[in-house]
């Protein structure tokens, strides 16, 4: 890490816990159905997912994160107060949906945070309309593909495999090892760069980078904290992804996983910083909904739904908050 500011490297703690809880939030998203159909132990799950979380940012460029930093935010509402606010109320609204096993996305979190804060510091013409639709387009969108591509698959996997023996059931728990590794790394290449966005926007708005362009300690740095958290887990949101819709067969795993993981990085190469967590399951549901409708436990996913809608406008109200609390402090 190159020397910088004090106030630099207060904000790249800050944004690296962020990235932590990202992680910790998010590896649900990763090996909740992995482990719920015995493919991987959750101890092996968790490594696997780690280091491939970790190797993510490595393949798959800078796109997410120049759209965080870059496109949404207008230059002169770059303050660190703005940065710390956002950070914050996205750390905070993770903490209090981890603690009640809530499935919520943190990029929602993220951008709700961002929004309140240059509203309560600048006012809205501050937020760029172009970068702001790209966003909330990937966000809408994107759960919507999941559950499609879920469905589908499954649909074409039942089709294909017709007549089969059960053993047909170990094809797919095998699978799952390849579909799950290629979920955490699409995984760690579109949510890391979200921590990297906001480190190199906290690095502009310190001087310590003149212009927005993410330095390679930046994303070695953000790759760490997503896999150290994903390392660690977060076991009431693994239980609510891989148990509480329904019971999940290596099928459902599968076609859930391969679905999420076209999505995902599919996002992330066109720099749309998709919700893995809103992805994930939607695709879990349209997997399960193939199979017989009535399978799915509706209840839990309209609780889920109704947390989702709830993401943006409260940390969003917090990230406001936390503005007018900051900024007379820096």
């Amino acid at each position: 890490m190159p020397e910088i500011s004090p106030e630099a490297i207060v904000l790249v703690g800050i944004s690296l816990v962020f990235g932590f809880f990202n992680g910790l939030h998010d590896s649900s998203n990763v090996v909740a159905t992995v482990i719920s159909t015995r493919a991987l132990s959750p101890r092996r799950a968790l490594w696997m997912a780690a280091i491939a979380e970790g190797v993510g940012p490595f393949i798959f460029g800078v796109a997410v994160a120049t759209t965080i930093g870059d496109k949404v935010v207008a230059a002169d509402a770059v303050t660190l107060p703005v940065v710390y606010a956002s950070l914050l109320a996205a750390i905070g609204w993770n903490v209090i949906t981890l603690t009640f096993g809530i499935p919520s996305s943190t990029s929602h979190a993220l951008i709700g945070g961002i929004m309140g804060a240059v509203w309560a510091g600048f006012g809205f013409d501050h937020l760029q309309p172009t970068g702001l639709t790209t966003v909330l387009a990937a966000l809408f969108f994107s759960p919507i593909v999941g559950m499609l591509g879920g469905y589908l698959i499954v649909k074409l996997s039942f089709f294909l495999a017709r007549g089969a023996s059960p053993q047909a059931n170990g094809w797919f728990k095998r699978g799952q090892l390849l579909t799950a590794t290629t979920l955490a790394v699409a995984h760690g290449s579109n949510d890391a760069q979200k921590t990297m966005g906001i480190i190199t926007l906290g690095l502009v708005a310190t001087g310590d980078l003149h212009t927005f362009s993410v330095p390679l300690w930046v994303i070695i740095t953000s790759a760490g904290a997503i896999g150290l958290g994903t390392l660690l887990g977060g076991w009431s949101l693994i239980r609510t992804l891989g148990a509480k819709f329904y019971r999940v067969r290596p099928i459902h795993g599968f076609s859930a996983q391969t679905a999420s993981s076209a999505v995902i990085l599919g996002a992330a190469l066109l720099g749309g910083p998709v919700s893995t967590t809103h992805v994930v399951s939607s695709a879990i549901v349209g997997a399960g909904s193939a199979e017989r409708v009535q399978k799915v436990r509706w209840g839990v996913v309209n609780n889920i739904f109704y947390s989702w809608l709830l993401t943006i406008p409260a940390s969003a109200a917090l990230g406001a908050l936390l503005y007018v609390i900051i900024e007379p402090i820096i």
